[in-house]
């Protein structure tokens, strides 16, 4: 299906429900994605019509993550940066408090690396591990880490440069759940139900996170 209902689009869309019945729907990572077209034409208004967006991606004028890319409907997850290399310009996709997609204007140092959770691992052969990464991407690596850390990549060449550990004393950003888009230091990180909880401590509250639901970025 290459078009949503606007009704059915995600929560974290910063567009109206009401308006043109459809929307378009990403190539791929479709629940926590917005797909480039309606990035660049309904939030950051870069582009009118589906067809000038076409001609940016055509001319090699646009980028995702320093990366060319061939599809109007590319899905931009969070984290991701959108490349204006001849205009110097990058916009980069973070959750605002009220668990919206906002992109924020960064510079051309800060869009060289992404910030990259850590799924899980798999054991590929000896001293290969494959670490699988949120929004389906894979590295293969051997450094250490662990399932939950996160790696700060170099977009340009695909390697990492640091590995940030989930533990006490680190800055997280909630991504999911209804503290979604808060940004706060671990305090505390308890087991319960055989699960993990990170007691965080925001700028003007104190709240209880699954681990799974947030990303350790420094």
């Amino acid at each position: 299906m290459s078009y949503l209902k606007r009704n059915k689009i995600g929560k974290f869309w910063p567009i109206p429900r009401k308006g043109t019945k459809y929307l378009a729907v990403p190539t791929h990572n479709k629940n926590d994605s917005i797909p480039l077209v309606v990035v660049m034409r309904d939030i950051l208004k870069l582009v009118k019509i589906k067809k000038e967006l076409k001609r940016l991606i055509n001319e090699r004028k646009i980028q995702i993550n320093h990366k060319e890319i061939r599809e109007t409907n590319y899905p931009i997850c969070l984290f991701d940066v959108i490349n204006f290399p001849e205009l110097k310009k990058n916009y980069k996709a973070v959750l605002s408090k009220n668990k919206k997609m906002n992109f924020e204007e960064i510079s051309d140092k800060e869009a060289e690396t992404k910030i990259f959770k850590v799924i899980n691992k798999k054991i590929l052969g000896k001293k290969k591990i494959q670490l699988n990464l949120m929004h389906g991407k894979n590295i293969i690596s051997d450094e250490k880490v662990k399932t939950g850390d996160s790696i700060l990549l170099d977009l340009k060449n695909n390697k990492i440069l640091k590995v940030i550990p989930m533990q006490e004393g680190k800055n997280v950003y909630v991504i999911k759940g209804k503290h979604a888009g808060i940004k706060g230091k671990i305090k505390e990180i308890l087991s319960r139900g055989g699960k993990s909880i990170a007691k965080i401590i925001s700028e003007d509250e104190k709240i209880n996170v699954w681990i799974k639901n947030i990303v350790v970025v420094e």
